[in-house]
């Protein structure tokens, strides 16, 4: 499998990019990297690392877009960036698929803009797995289409029960509407509609109906459905919430051990590697002809080698081939 490689996507790239990408080439004889980014700086920071260069080759590309930086302006101004030189290798068949820690907006803008859609998909989503009391949750979307249509939202459905079967191993995901209340009747128009076609037209999972927000890490639903303007404030939320419980209260519980504290700091540290986004590495946007894997800005080295393993494990489930053969039969 080759995997084009955001190099210049990140707070701290390029470093963790191509450290990252050494891990995973060490760890995996079958996958081949093109790294995407500015030549000479990629050439020069590769040869302090040692590595001789096996399956890791340097595409160039002048510019890249500041995290900072507004993406349809960026993408305008610098047609020769880093993650449109990604798409590009992608729809050229050069590569199988695209990972970049890159500004999101960018990310997905890009995308957009080469019309790489599976058959039938009309709007490409991000899924993000979450952990829940009762295991993992896939929340779709979390960013890639604020403006979404029920027929978009009833896609949603389609494509986060088949990645969480695939990925996860939930044979019959529950899919759930997120909404301001459980019962049937509430929530804005978009919502609505988009209940009404998720009971007329079934997903590959369950339809348990309306979700509330607090459900989501109840385990109320193992597929979680909702615009890109909702999941982006919850994921958001869900990861300063987290950083600040495991501080706090791993803070104030080794305060109080006088024995075994070394184990307790263990325990935490286990149990914030359920929460942190490192461990999963990143998010799919799912629906594209392809695969493209959105890590977070402040990803690190690990993130990175883990977001390549997850593509790649993605790649081999035949992930896209299930989806197409579900949405693409809707007409």
């Amino acid at each position: 499998m080759r995997i084009a490689l955001d190099a210049m996507g990140g707070d701290f790239a390029p470093g963790i990019n191509i450290a990252g990408a050494i891990e995973a080439l060490t760890h995996d004889p079958q996958l081949e990297i093109l790294l995407v980014g500015q030549r000479e700086l990629l050439d020069s920071q590769i040869e302090e690392t040692g590595y001789s260069g096996e399956r890791l080759t340097v595409v160039h590309s002048a510019d890249f877009i500041g995290m900072d930086e507004k993406p349809m302006d960026a993408l305008r101004k610098k047609p020769d960036c880093s993650i449109t030189t990604c798409w590009k290798l992608m729809a050229n068949k050069e590569a199988d698929a695209v990972v970049s820690a890159g500004h999101t907006g960018g990310v997905v803008a890009s995308g957009l803009r080469t019309r790489l859609f599976l058959k039938g998909v009309k709007r490409p989503g991000i899924a993000v797995v979450l952990p829940t009391l009762n295991g993992q949750a896939v929340l779709m979307d979390v960013g890639a289409n604020p403006g979404a249509r029920p027929e978009h939202l009833h896609q949603y459905a389609a494509m986060g029960s088949i990645f969480a079967k695939a990925i996860l191993g939930i044979e019959t995901p529950r899919v759930g509407l997120m909404n301001i209340g459980s019962e049937e009747g509430k929530g804005t128009e978009l919502v609505l509609e988009t209940h009404d076609l998720l009971v007329k037209q079934p997903c590959p999972g369950k339809y348990v109906g309306n979700v509330e927000g607090r459900g989501l890490y109840q385990g109320d639903a193992d597929v979680i459905i909702c615009e890109g303007f909702v999941g982006n404030v919850v994921l958001k939320v869900s990861e300063g919430m987290a950083e600040m419980m495991m501080k706090v209260i791993s803070s104030e519980v080794l305060k109080s051990l006088d024995t075994e504290r070394h184990q307790a700091s263990m325990t935490f540290k286990a149990l914030h590697a359920r929460f942190e986004y490192h461990e999963v590495g990143g998010a799919p946007l799912l629906g594209v002809d392809g695969i493209c894997m959105i890590c977070h800005g402040s990803s690190n080295a690990r993130a990175i080698r883990n977001a390549l393993r997850t593509t790649r494990t993605i790649y081999e489930r035949k992930v896209n081939e299930k989806i197409t053969d579900v949405v693409g039969s809707w007409g």
